[in-house]
């Protein structure tokens, strides 16, 4: 991953380096790493930093935060892929007696299971793990849900703290151990750790009035490292992002990434740029859909973003509690990384071999009297467009029995087959009971609710 043979334009370069030493000068933060993933490769980093000569390189460890909660959410999808979970189960089936019974695993991926934001105090993300030696101390036993579970997106930390220990205690073994053997050793990230390893970044607090800086403390958070703990460089988390676009045989399959970053549930009042999948933000910026997470905690900030549109992904890290906004330092790497070298898309090309009756169902349909056109495309998908002001499109997944399954829109997850007539002929496609005709309305027999005898008319 650290080989940059495919580097960027130099004024691409130029305009990135630019941009985080502008974040670094304007943020006050004693240092940044950033770097940008091309295509599944590493084809940029560069650092700025207080110290003349001593800039950061690419395997210095930041911690990353809330990135952490995305390697959770992978080690959940794995033990339901295993069949060892399902997202439907109340977490007590598996975890029994803690403040968060009744609230299943797909809520506390998501953060919907209203669960509240911290842990009792003293705030936990400053104080050693000690102080909260079992689950039932990381939320109000009075009073550990702020929301209904299932009804609005309330970010967790405890969340994750428990999903955490749902790991452990489907693995029989500590989650971060898990971690380690099951998907960092795979991908290669030997540089991703729950405690630091030299070499290391130091965390500081730069005081909002003078240019005076205090250090952070280092601490293991214990319980809560599932929300938080982890420490990375920009080299394992170009793999790590690498490996959330384009999944590995080893560790997750892409349709299950693929799940991670579909909606879960809707964002917070007012934040309609905003939502969050299986363990992902997912973002919009400049007109972008990204997907990824954002990550702090005392003494670091940490963004980490994928545009699948673009092919593009970025890392930013820094070592101050505030002021350097690094999430979005690192989506405005993808932005002009895009800007400056636009993905050049692939030539092209005819279809290896058809299937002439699939190749019959192409072209104009109509559900009613709205018009569709019907495409067919590799791996025997087709794809519905609609070409009027009304109506719905969707991509459609060939099954092996013969039908289709809806990918995207309103039809998403529903079935489209054809129907065909007596003599073998296509008659309609039929999705969910929605009748597709090659003609508005029409043959008449097969429209639900059936027509009007003298059929169309003029008035």
């Amino acid at each position: 991953m650290t080989d940059l043979s495919d580097e960027l334009l130099p004024s691409t370069r130029r305009a990135l380096t630019h941009r985080i030493a502008v974040a670094q000068a304007e943020g006050r933060t004693p240092s940044m790493v950033a770097a940008v993933v091309r295509d599944e490769r590493l084809v940029w980093s560069g650092s700025r930093s207080m110290i003349d000569g001593h800039a950061p390189t690419a395997d210095v460890q930041y911690r990353i935060g809330s990135i952490t909660k995305t390697f959770v959410a992978v080690l959940v999808l794995r033990l339901r892929d295993e069949g060892l979970l399902d997202l439907a189960d109340p977490i007590e089936r598996h975890l029994p007696g803690t403040p968060a019974d009744g609230a299943t695993v797909a809520q506390l991926l998501s953060h919907s299971a209203g669960l509240a934001s911290e842990t009792p105090e003293p705030w936990w993300e400053r104080t050693d793990g000690a102080l909260r030696p079992r689950l039932a101390d990381i939320l109000e036993q009075e009073r550990p849900r702020r929301h209904p579970a299932g009804r609005r997106h309330h970010y967790s930390n405890p969340t994750y703290a428990l999903l955490g220990a749902l790991v452990e205690q489907l693995r029989g073994e500590p989650w971060g151990e898990v971690l380690r053997r099951e998907v960092l050793q795979p991908l290669g990230m030997d540089r991703t750790t729950l405690l630091p390893e030299h070499p290391h970044a130091g965390g500081f607090a730069v005081h909002p009035w003078a240019d005076v800086m205090l250090p952070e403390p280092l601490t293991d958070t214990g319980l809560m490292a599932p929300a938080g703990q982890l420490w990375s460089t920009v080299t394992d988390l170009a793999r790590w992002a690498a490996f959330l676009a384009g999944g590995h045989e080893k560790v997750l399959s892409t349709d299950t990434l693929a799940e991670m970053r579909e909606p879960a549930v809707g964002p917070e009042a007012g934040e309609w740029s905003e939502s969050y999948g299986f363990g992902l933000q997912l973002i919009q910026h400049e007109g972008r859909s990204l997907y990824g997470h954002s990550g702090s905690m005392p003494g670091f900030t940490a963004g980490l973003w994928i545009s699948d549109t673009d092919g593009l992904a970025a890392i930013a890290l820094s070592n101050a509690t505030n002021g350097s906004r690094t999430p979005l330092v690192a989506a405005e790497l993808i932005a002009l990384t895009a800007q400056h070298e636009p993905r050049i898309p692939e030539p092209w090309r005819p279809l290896p071999d058809v299937d002439e009756e699939l190749l019959a169902l192409t072209g104009p349909w109509y559900w009613g009297a709205a018009p569709h056109t019907l495409r067919l495309r590799a791996d025997r998908m087709l794809e519905l467009s609609s070409l009027g002001r009304t109506g719905r499109g969707s991509r459609f997944r060939a099954e092996t029995d013969g039908t289709w399954t809806g990918l995207d829109g309103y039809y998403a997850g529903e079935t489209l087959r054809v129907v065909r007539a007596g003599d073998g002929s296509v008659s309609h496609l039929d999705i969910g009971t929605f009748v597709l005709t090659r003609e508005p309305y029409g043959p008449a027999e097969v429209i639900p609710g059936g027509l009007d005898p003298q059929g169309w008319q003029a008035f």
